[in-house]
């Protein structure tokens, strides 16, 4: 075939790139662009221009956009994108366009401070979460949002996606369509010191351990996605201590069979506002060792099975949208399970869902 003749064959795309940047807890930044006639978000990015790599075309657009130079550190999403999609605007020529979603990190205060927007192209700028995100962006964008931003955070490899869809294996977090979850009292402090008499416990929480030292997520399906947290809940009036809570509520919500609690802290909840306005009382963090998990079952609380999700300690507390504080109370974990059960540190890897059928641990 001639040079000319087979050049003439290839298929031609655009090409684009784009950014997951969040803050400290979890929250992804979007842009609201002025072009944009149906009104819709944007992850910061742009179009690749002539002989330019898509890498260079991120971090180029960043700095144009928000003021700021961020490193790139990984490839989290390729998307294929039709020339007939229904989310193109109307009157829109595209002939497909192939879109990279790069990681451009979690800022710090100081650098969200630092963000400073070309006024006339992107008046505004938010932090959102990803449930809320998707309702400002296009369903196409919010699709590729959601699988670059849960490959960070599931640490999988890069998603291909094909107008918004997976093209090969569907990462549990996206398979359960699970969500960060921003949580206001997550830079509060957490104290070490045995909790005041005068302060009831209201809540039990757990990083609960498997032998390789990973830690068990649970995530409560709901009709805006599912919402990640650590196994334990409410304690009730029948309960006789925190810790039969946490044994109670981990058998109901994940099936585990636990033991050797150990109490890691409490955090201040001044007002009890989730618990009908209580006022002042604790809400304790412990760790324990998961000895059993049995097979996945309806919640009797919210009549249905919660996700069960094998993570890394600092990728739960990403999930949980706890920020630095979040992961310094996982290190805290790991270092207890360390010292009393000989557990060893986790090792970087993919989130897993533990099977239906349960997990046999000898």
């Amino acid at each position: 075939m001639p040079a000319e003749q087979y050049a003439a064959s290839r298929h031609a795309a655009w090409l684009g790139a784009a950014a997951i940047i969040t803050n400290e807890v979890g929250q992804v930044l979007l842009v609201r662009p002025t072009y944009r006639e149906d009104g819709s978000w944007l992850l910061p990015g742009g179009v690749v221009e002539h002989s330019e790599h898509p890498h260079v075309t991120c971090r180029r657009e960043i700095t144009e956009e928000l003021g700021l130079d961020l490193p790139l550190s990984a490839v989290l999403a390729v998307h294929s994108f039709s020339a007939h999609h229904p989310d193109l605007q109307p009157g829109t020529h595209c002939p497909g366009e192939v879109r990279f979603v790069l990681d451009g990190g979690s800022l710090t205060p100081g650098q969200v401070e630092a963000i400073r927007l070309p006024p006339e192209e992107l008046p505004e700028y938010a932090f959102l979460e990803t449930r809320d995100a998707v309702q400002r962006l296009r369903p196409v964008d919010g699709q590729i949002m959601l699988a670059a931003y849960r490959a960070r955070l599931g640490n999988t490899a890069t998603t291909h996606l094909a107008d918004g869809r997976h093209i090969l294996a569907v990462p549990a977090l996206d398979r359960h369509d699970v969500h960060v979850r921003y949580r206001p009292l997550w830079n509060s402090p957490l104290h070490r010191s045995p909790v005041p008499e005068r302060l009831p416990v209201q809540q039990a929480w757990a990083w609960c351990f498997v032998l390789d030292g990973r830690v068990v997520v649970v995530a409560d399906p709901g009709p805006r996605g599912a919402l990640p947290t650590l196994p334990g809940g409410t304690v009730e009036s029948t309960d006789a201590t925190p810790e039969d809570t946490l044994h109670r509520e981990a058998a109901e919500e994940a099936q585990l069979t636990l033991t050797d609690p150990v109490r890691l802290g409490w955090v201040l909840d001044e007002t009890g506002e989730v618990y009908g306005g209580v006022g002042p009382n604790a809400r304790l963090r412990l760790t324990a060792r998961v000895t059993a998990i049995g097979p996945a079952a309806v919640d009797p609380a919210t009549g249905r099975p919660f996700a069960r999700l094998l993570a890394t300690p600092a990728q739960a507390a990403a999930l949980l949208g706890w920020g630095p504080p979040g992961a310094q109370q996982a290190q805290l974990a790991v270092d207890t399970a360390r010292e009393r059960w000989r557990l060893p540190t986790a090792r970087a890897t993919a989130i897993e869902e533990i099977p239906a059928e349960g997990m046999r641990l000898s």
